[in-house]
């Protein structure tokens, strides 16, 4: 395998090919999720395909958060009364016990994730009857080998949390920072100190979490190159094991949240960039090897090695070492995908507790994948996750010609190769240095359903 780290920043390239584009945690993507498809045919599909023999990927979704940060785009509730928690913890079990009836068998959970919202919003000790629900439900590990991971917002991890938290179980976290700066922080309203952050990171350490995980945002209000590079700076410091760096997308007509933020006052296009680029430099001269879009890991975690082996997976968590598990998801707006096919929940917590009550689930809309979809769905993951397609294993896999299948892609493909974006070889395609950042746009080649050459209100940028 080509070294993963090696990326190279190419502005014209960037500026050509920075459209809107998917983040592929899915293909076909959530766009293509219908709700017109019935439930239960979509269970039905679920069950009929899903290997019982493979392992599990859990996700629970916890939507509360006491706080509003201004810039999220995710489902949440926002309220300081932690009594609406335990009726919507009770609706979990619920459809916990209805998922593990359709998929448990004797499948062991390999991968667990609780996001949110903030997961640690509910009590220490509805987190210990949480995850003993779970180990009730479906055959969770005991030998801390699993990949079991836990979404962290610093101002809500009390004294005794992270020891909770890694006597139930946990063994990686990821926490919320964004940006060190005060301005920032207060004109988005998440204002928590870097000691506090310290403190939450150290202790982690102490109990033996395996892995920590930190994200920051660039293109927020009053980010600037410096104060970026800055907070950067405190960052690395720190040491995280893998690091992500999101582009913040100013949405106030689709995010009520985010009419908070003053256009006036976030960073420029240009400015931006060069955030992006310069952070970049920083993480690559660090040490970290570029897994891909936003996320960063040294060479020895798990998501490093697992690229350069030519394992590295891709769904609604993220980047993944768990490309043989079904994800069977539970919660308010959770997506789960298991076996031919994906499915959402109801995003309305009103409609999702009544869902649940009445059918025992939550399942709203969904798409069951066809052949097509497969084939397109094992070449995109290649592309995204390795850099590198062997076309001779799509042919081999599928019984297909690779060439004669895509014909109607080549002459885009051709483009990309004549523009640096990808060396086009007899049995393969390797994804440049250059054409890493852009990724997704070559992915998008692939996509038989969305147009190629128009950015779409319905996806961010690509860079």
């Amino acid at each position: 395998m080509t070294q993963q780290s090696n990326v190279s920043w190419d502005l014209d390239l960037i500026r050509r090919y920075d459209l809107a584009g998917p983040r592929y945690t899915s293909y076909p993507t959530a766009i293509q999720f219908d709700s017109g498809l019935a439930a239960d045919q979509l269970i039905a599909a679920g069950q009929d395909s899903a290997d019982l023999n493979a392992p599990l990927s859990l996700y629970v979704h916890i939507p509360f958060c006491a706080h509003v940060c201004y810039y999220c785009a995710c489902n949440k509730v926002i309220t300081r009364n932690r009594k609406k928690a335990q009726p919507y913890l009770d609706t979990l079990y619920q459809e916990m016990e209805q998922l593990s009836r359709w998929y448990r068998g004797d499948r062991i959970v390999n991968q667990l994730h609780w996001g949110g919202g903030t997961p640690t919003f509910i009590s220490d000790q509805q987190m210990r009857d949480l995850m003993q629900a779970l180990r009730h439900n479906f055959n969770l590990r005991d030998d801390d080998q699993g990949d079991y991971s836990i979404e962290i917002d610093p101002r809500e991890a009390g004294t005794d949390t992270l020891g909770v938290l890694r006597d139930i179980g946990f063994n990686r976290i990821s926490l919320g920072v964004q940006d060190v700066n005060p301005q920032v922080q207060e004109a988005v309203n998440r204002v928590q100190p870097t000691e506090q952050v310290n403190a939450v990171l150290e202790r982690s350490r102490e109990l033996g979490f395996k892995s920590i995980n930190m994200d920051l945002i660039y293109g927020l209000p009053h980010q600037s190159e410096q104060s970026f590079a800055d907070t950067l700076e405190t960052v690395l410091d720190m040491s995280p094991d893998r690091l992500s760096v999101f582009n913040y997308a100013h949405l106030p007509d689709r995010f009520r949240s985010q009419k908070h933020i003053r256009a006036d006052d976030l960073p420029s296009a240009e400015t931006k960039l060069a955030i992006l680029q310069n952070s970049i430099n920083r993480l690559l001269e660090a040490g970290y090897v570029y897994i891909g879009m936003d996320h960063f890991a040294k060479p020895d975690d798990e998501l490093a090695q697992a690229q350069a082996q030519g394992k590295l997976h891709r769904n609604f968590q993220g980047y993944t070492t768990h490309a043989d598990c079904d994800l069977v998801a539970m919660g308010v707006s959770a997506i789960s995908q298991v076996g031919n096919v994906y499915y959402q929940n109801e995003h309305d917590m009103t409609a999702y507790s009544q869902a649940v009550a009445q059918q025992q689930h939550a399942v709203k809309r969904g798409v069951q994948l066809g052949r097509d979809d497969h084939i397109r769905r094992a070449v995109i993951t290649s592309l995204i996750c390795q850099f590198e397609l062997d076309t001779r294993s799509i042919e081999q896999r599928f019984a297909i010609s690779f060439n004669q299948y895509f014909a109607d892609e080549q002459a885009e493909l051709r483009q990309f190769d004549a523009d640096g974006l990808i060396r086009l070889q007899p049995n393969s395609i390797s994804v440049t240095p250059a054409g890493r950042l852009l990724i997704r746009r070559i992915c998008m080649a692939f996509d038989a359903y969305i147009p190629k050459q128009h950015p779409t209100r319905n996806f961010s940028r690509i860079i």
